[in-house]
Formats: structure tokens, C-alpha cells, sequence
């Protein structure tokens, strides 16, 4: 009744329509119910053409597609939005109101995480200057700098009466005070622009309709936790302004309240730079199940070696607070031991692993040290394996960041950390987590639509 070539059709889809419940979760007995789209949902799927898709496509392929491999993109995503359009677990779309809408959305938010990126270099150099302390109170609204000698004068004047000054910068110019303020009015009246960089193109987007409520309280949270931030930056600086427990202790800020100053703002970035991402690219490259098969086992990888890495770099947070990049300026070795005596001299103990200088170091030691290990082992244990080449080119920059940033590391700690390069490694640590990041996308569940559009694998020619 039916011919050979038939018989292996209907079982070539049998094989792939299984493969596609295994990765969904679905059992066999599910089904897919259909119905016609609703209004929005179209508009939802009017972006997603050739045009667009091909964009994305040469995004990825332009050197990361082996020369002579033929991958069908375009093909294969127009067939998924002709699917998608018809089911109601089609893609579910941040933005609506086309490419265009999506571009400048996109534009917008990697433009923000950026400036987010900027406020955490311009941190580091402001606490590696020691400049934080100068602005010796707090305004939310942010205040106008000193313009004249009078008022020049009557901030020196207010520093002076810092603990800082008086066991530090006894002795201090003028126009060295002038250097620190400049430095630390610099991070926050950057901090109060990237709000309005923000709010206002967000106001925009909200009013022309272009965010969906899902985009829409996502980016709410990100707004307040941004504004947050001054209220953390200040109730840091202000644990600075205090007289120190004893008169051999030099002024400095609480560890704790500067690690969830540096903290917060890691999270805002991810956050952004993650929603920016879902928004220019709603669906991950997956152009055969075989490669989403693949990016399947990377992601059961990437995700605690992602954990790794935001460990060390809170822990890395906790060196900047206690200025344990000043102690043992050694390496392999913490001066002549590998291990402190007095790791654990503090009562109670669990004090040692946010205070006590040894300790905080040896911790980031140990966790840097854990972070290659692993991201090498990630590099190692997924050459094999048959995954998209963008997906194996975000692998090799990760493991090649993350060499970097060990090199910097011990490059701080030799150099007894300059400027330069303690700046350098707090760029690294959030440059590792943006690799890592972009992975995690990357080898995400694709949906349903594309999961039922895709072939067996990509043949090459």
C-alpha cells in the first residue's frame, strides 16, 4: 500500500516528533492543541521574517560557521514562524511593534548595561584612588560641585573633620583634595545620569506600546534596583565617615556594605545585559535537533560553572573591602606558607571568611583557582560534542577570558595592585560573567514552534 520511500518518511518524522518530546518534557499521548492567533499574537510574529532571520543568522555565521558547511537558517525559521503562528505555545515575545521596535529596544538596553559596565570601572578607580571618602555627605537629587575658592575651601573644610584626613591625608593640598572630589562627584553624578539614560527612552517605549507587561515589569525591577544603588552607595560611604574601633586602624568602609555595593550593581548588569539578549534574540541558534541535543548537555555544564564564577567574584568584592590585595603579595605561596596561621583568629569563626584579611584572600585564591579548573574542563569536556559553532565560539572565549583574568589577578598581587591593573581585574571579573552569560542564552530550550521545525541535522557539503 504504501512505497519503501514512504515507509521511511513516516518513520524519519516518527523518530524526530519522539526526539521533540523528549526535549519538551512531553510524553507521547500529549497534544499539541491548535487554534487561530489572536490579534496580538500575529503582531507578535510580524518581526520574525526573512529579513530579520537572516540577520541573526549572518550575526552568528560570519566567522563561526566552518567554510563549506551549509546551514539552512533562513529556510528552516520561516518554516518555525509559520508554525509558531498557529500554536499558543508559540514564542512569546518581549517586544511587539516589529524589527524596528526591537532594534531600538535592543540598541537601548545593551546601551544601558554598558553604562552599568562603565559605573563599576569608574567604582574601581574611584576606591583604588581612595576618593570615595571626599564627598563627606549625600544629596539624592545630587548636588552642583564647588565653582569657587569659598566653596572649594568649605568642603576642604568638611573633609578635614573626616577620620580619613586626620589618620591618613594629614597634610593633604587642596589641589590634591580636588583630584578625590572630582573623582568620587564623577561616579555619582554618572550613576544619576544612567537613571534618566533609562527612565526616559522607557517612558518612550512604554508609551508607544512597544513593551509587554513581561518586558515591562522586568525592567521596572532593574529601574529599582538601580535606584537602590545610591541609597547602598551612600549607606556604604557613610560606614567610611566613622571613627575606626581602634587608633592603629585606618578609615575605611564596612566590607560588607562594599560588597553589596559591587554586588548589586554585577546584578543590574546581568540583568540587563540578559533581557537585552532575549530581546534581539527570542530564540537561541538551534538549526538541528542534533545541536540542540548538544546545547542541552552544555547548558547541564555551564550552569554550575557559571555559580563558580559568581562566587569568586562576590569573594572578590570582600578582598576590595578588606584590602586584602595589600596582604601577601606572594604567589603560589601566602609569604612563606600556603596557608596562614591565623586564617582562623576571629570568634566568632564565621567572621574569619568576611574579615579577617588571610582568610578573604586565601578564599579568593581558592575560588579563582576553582573557576579555571572548571571553565577548562567545561572547554575540554564539550570539544567532542556536536553543537552550533556560535555556541562553541562563546565556549573558547570564555576559557580564554577566564585565563586572562587569572593572569590579572596575579599580575594585581605582584605589583602590590597598581591602579592599572586593579581596575583591569574588576573589568575581567564582570567581562567573565558577560561570557558566561551569553552562553547560558545561548544553549536555552528552544521553543516548541522551532523544536517541530527543525531537521534531524545539518548536512554538510
Amino acid at each position: 500500500m504504501f512505497g519503501r520511500g514512504a515507509v521511511g518518511s513516516i518513520l524519519k518524522r516518527s523518530k524526530e516528533a519522539h526526539l521533540i518530546q523528549k526535549l519538551t518534557g512531553r510524553s507521547k499521548t500529549t497534544a499539541f492543541p491548535f487554534s487561530h492567533p489572536s490579534i496580538a499574537e500575529q503582531q507578535s510574529f510580524k518581526f520574525l521574517n526573512p529579513s530579520v532571520s537572516a540577520h541573526f543568522f549572518r550575526t552568528f555565521r560570519s566567522h563561526l560557521v566552518p567554510k563549506g558547511q551549509h546551514v539552512p537558517f533562513t529556510r528552516n525559521f520561516s518554516k518555525t514562524v509559520s508554525a509558531a503562528a498557529g500554536q499558543k505555545e508559540g514564542l512569546k515575545l518581549l517586544v511587539t511593534g516589529g524589527p524596528r521596535a526591537q532594534k531600538a529596544i535592543g540598541i537601548w538596553l545593551f546601551g544601558s548595561a554598558a553604562w552599568v559596565f562603565s559605573m563599576v570601572i569608574l567604582g574601581g578607580l574611584t576606591r583604588l584612588t581612595r576618593s570615595g571618602l571626599s564627598m563627606t555627605d549625600w544629596k539624592f537629587t545630587g548636588e552642583f560641585p564647588p565653582l569657587t575658592d569659598e566653596a572649594w575651601l568649605e568642603e576642604f573644610e568638611k573633609y578635614q573633620q573626616s577620620p580619613e584626613y586626620k589618620r591618613v591625608n594629614r597634610g593633604m593640598k587642596i589641589e590634591e583634595f580636588k583630584f578625590i572630589y572630582w573623582m568620587e562627584y564623577g561616579h555619582r553624578m554618572w550613576g544619576r545620569a544612567l537613571g534618566l539614560m533609562f527612565a526616559l527612552p522607557y517612558s518612550y517605549f512604554l508609551h508607544k506600546g512597544y513593551i509587554t507587561v513581561r518586558l515591562g515589569l522586568r525592567l521596572s525591577v532593574l529601574f529599582g534596583l538601580g535606584a537602590g544603588q545610591g541609597l547602598i552607595g551612600w549607606w556604604m560611604v557613610k560606614s567610611g565617615l566613622e571613627e575606626p574601633p581602634t587608633e592603629y586602624s585606618q578609615p575605611r568602609v564596612s566590607p560588607y556594605r562594599l560588597a553589596a555595593h559591587l554586588t548589586s550593581a554585577f546584578a543590574i548588569y546581568c540583568g540587563l545585559f540578559w533581557t537585552a539578549l532575549s530581546v534581539v534574540m527570542p530564540e537561541p541558534p538551534a538549526e538541528s535537533l542534533t545541536w540542540v541535543r548538544g546545547a542541552a548537555k552544555v547548558k547541564r555544564l555551564a550552569l554550575p560553572v557559571s555559580l563558580v564564577v559568581g562566587l569568586t567574584a562576590v569573594s572578590g568584592a570582600f578582598v576590595a573591602g578588606n584590602d586584602a590585595g595589600h596582604a601577601f603579595n606572594t604567589f603560589p605561596k601566602m609569604g612563606d606558607t600556603w596557608i596562614p596561621e591565623d586564617i582562623l583568629e576571629m570568634k566568632p569563626l564565621i567572621r574569619n571568611f568576611f574579615e579577617n584579611t588571610s582568610t578573604v584572600q586565601l578564599n579568593h585564591r581558592i575560588l579563582a583557582t576553582a573557576t579555571l579548573v572548571s571553565v577548562s574542563a567545561l572547554w575540554l569536556l564539550t570539544r567532542k560534542l556536536d553543537i552550533h559553532p556560535a555556541v562553541r565560539s562563546v565556549i573558547g572565549g570564555v576559557f580564554g577570558m577566564a585565563s586572562l583574568q587569572v593572569t590579572l589577578g596575579i599580575s594585581t598581587l605582584l605589583s602590590y595592585v597598581p591602579v592599572s591593573l586593579g581596575t583591569a581585574h574588576q573589568a575581567g571579573a564582570l567581562t567573565l560573567l558577560t561570557f558566561m552569560l551569553l552562553l547560558n542564552h545561548t544553549v536555552r530550550k528552544p521553543s516548541l514552534a522551532l523544536l517541530k521545525s527543525l531537521p534531524q541535522a545539518i548536512k554538510a557539503h
